[in-house]
Order: structure tokens, then sequence, then C-alpha cells
């Protein structure tokens, strides 16, 4: 497993926590996810299943701008 720290603008609020965490965790290859208010979310996924802008282009669907931390 690998793990990538994503900073997600506009996931400041639980709603927000939420809606990234199950895109997220909707991605193949995605395993685990803590995502936090301050904008942060941490994923753990296996590498040969999913890359890192796979997982920020699913955030950018649900409408918030990610990037590596």
């Amino acid at each position: 497993m690998t793990r990538v720290l994503l900073g997600v603008r506009g996931m400041d609020n639980e709603a927000a926590v939420q809606k990234v965490t199950q895109a997220l965790l909707a991605v193949s290859g995605v395993t685990r996810v803590s995502a936090t208010a301050d904008e942060q979310a941490s994923v753990e996924y296996d590498a040969s299943e999913v890359t890192v802008m796979e997982l920020i282009r699913a955030l950018r669907r649900i409408g918030f701008l990610a990037g590596m931390e």
C-alpha cells in the first residue's frame, strides 16, 4: 500500500469531509481515507490500481480542488 497526503480546498466542514471520504473510497484501489476539516486527506491506495492524479480527478468531479501536500 502507498499513502499520499492531499490538500483539499473547500473541505472545511463535516459534510464536505464525508463527501470527500465517500468519493475517494469509491475509487478502485483505495483502501483507507482519513479526512479532516482542516482541508487534508490521507489516502492509502494500491499504486498498481490507481494513480494520485486519478484521486485528484475524483475530487474535481465532485467540486473540490486537490493537490499533493
